[in-house]
């Protein structure tokens, strides 16, 4: 007999010989839900990146299609909700989410998740997660079925209205538990925003959908309307290299594998062109990328310096990912070195003021881009800004050693967190010794881009761009 579609098979153990040992049988648990728990166990257990553990689990499990759309629904949906959903797990437990044994607790969220976030209906959210329990945690079924029961009692807005504290006098606690992101983050998110409460709302909002995957078509390798055509997809509102991915794996995609595309989110390209559009006075042939690494940016520049008779030197502390950007760059006026971008001056092939045009996509906490790794929200906290903040100042002082008098410097950050944006690039201007001026970034960008804000650096958002929050400020030294 046939399993019905979504389930495994379940094991009576064996049939043959009198007085065999019986196993017991395995719960039947359908496939989806458990690739999904399965990448979010890996996520709490392992500190994974469910980007790229899900992907592995989905191929093993053999998920295509519906069923591979539904693991990745209940995965990230899960994942970016787990604040509120551990929230509402505690009071209809009537214990901390965190005194539940872990395996038992990972099922409950995505039990909890079915019922508030999806048209699955809860007798089944309840029945599938129970049977989930079952087999990650025999002797909590009962406790399970009663716990999602009473989650099952109200909608989410319901809970929330139960369990956040008043918006009148505890907005950011507020906002925090309806849209499920740390304090910390809501309060940065509002004084990046200027104090405005409904902008932050909305942006907490955003945050919490599904991104589209946006593909850069390198420039002089394939033009971005025949790639929108090729993968039934729409160029990108902004980026004139950015095509929109309707759905199916990136890499499946022709332009992508054979390296006339990739993928790289619309603000990421939009950053990286800026720089390389700048207008600039004298020599234009060298280029640099300090913070290479995996190689989104340096792909899209060397595609342009081929274009201009540029070249690119790429910078990659990290082995691993110094390899990255050379596979990302084959074919391309690109050369990788795999060295410090603190050590210009030190290293004689980062000589100082040699360079035309210098990116610093520095490492950052990442809060720009927690709608595609939405783990990251509970992973960062206010005690990782130091040394990043201090790494970025002293990369951005390399890179004015770098650039020759005249040329330009690019500071980028994924994050809209004003200690990483603002203040390292004003404090690193200030401390680098040689003259420096802001170049108004906003015409760099397309005409007619909104909410650009006085300048002259600029702050994208993904509510008001459809972008990640890239922060760009373009610097010219003297």
């Amino acid at each position: 007999m046939t399993a019905p579609e979504g389930t495994r098979p379940t094991r009576s153990g064996p049939s043959s010989g009198r007085g065999a040992d019986r196993r017991p049988a395995r719960p039947p648990v359908d496939r989806p839900r458990r690739a999904a728990y399965e990448a979010v166990a890996a996520v709490h257990r392992d500190d994974a990146f469910a980007n790229l553990v899900l992907p592995t689990i989905l191929r093993e499990e053999g998920l295509f299609g519906r069923d591979a759309a539904f693991a990745t629904e209940l995965t990230y949906g899960t994942l970016r909700h787990l604040g509120t959903l551990d929230a509402i797990l505690t009071d209809a437990a009537g214990r901390d989410v965190a005194r539940i044994d872990p395996p038992v607790r990972d099922a409950l969220r995505l039990g909890a998740y079915q019922l508030l976030h999806t048209r699955v209906p809860a007798h089944a959210a309840v029945s599938s997660t129970v049977d989930l329990v079952r087999s990650v945690g025999p002797g909590a079924t009962g406790f399970a079925n009663a716990v999602l029961r009473e989650v099952s009692g109200r909608d989410v807005d319901a809970w929330v209205a139960k369990l956040a504290p008043p918006m009148e006098t505890d907005p950011v606690g507020h906002l925090a538990l309806a849209y499920s992101h740390p304090q910390w983050i809501v309060r940065a998110f509002a004084e990046a925003l200027g104090g405005d409460l409904g902008e932050t709302t909305r942006l907490l909002i955003e945050d919490n959908e599904r991104p589209p995957v946006h593909l850069c078509a390198r420039p002089g390798l394939i033009d971005p309307v025949e790639l929108a055509d090729q993968v039934g997809g729409a160029p990108g509102a902004f980026s004139p290299y950015s095509v929109y991915l309707p759905g199916g794996a990136p890499g499946d995609v022709p332009a992508v594998a054979d390296g006339r595309a990739h993928v790289q989110d619309e603000g990421s390209q939009l950053v990286a062109a800026a720089l390389a559009d700048a207008p600039l006075d004298g020599p234009d042939g060298r280029w640099l990328d300090l913070c290479a690494g995996p190689g989104g940016k340096a792909g899209l520049l060397g595609a342009l310096a081929a274009q201009r008779g540029a070249r690119v030197t790429a910078v990659e502390v990290a082995e691993h990912r110094a390899r990255l950007v050379s596979q990302a760059t084959r074919g391309l006026p690109v050369a990788v070195l795999a060295t410090d971008g603190r050590s210009v001056g030190a290293d004689p092939k980062l000589p100082e003021e040699h360079f035309d045009r210098v990116l610093v996509d520095a490492p950052c906490t990442g809060l720009g881009s927690l709608r595609r790794r939405p783990e990251s929200r509970w992973r960062r906290q206010p005690s990782d800004l130091p040394p990043l903040t201090r790494l970025q100042r002293e990369l951005l002082g390399a890179a004015l050693r770098a650039v020759r008098p005249g040329g330009l410097v690019a500071y980028v950050t994924c994050s809209p967190h004003t200690v990483e944006t603002h203040v390292t690039v004003t404090e690193a201007a200030r401390r680098s010794g040689v003259p420096v001026d802001f170049v108004d970034a906003r015409p760099l960008l397309p005409a007619g881009m909104p909410g650009l804000g006085d300048g002259p650096t600029v702050q994208l958002w993904p509510h008001r761009h459809g972008t990640d929050a890239m922060f760009l400020a373009v610097l010219r030294r003297g």
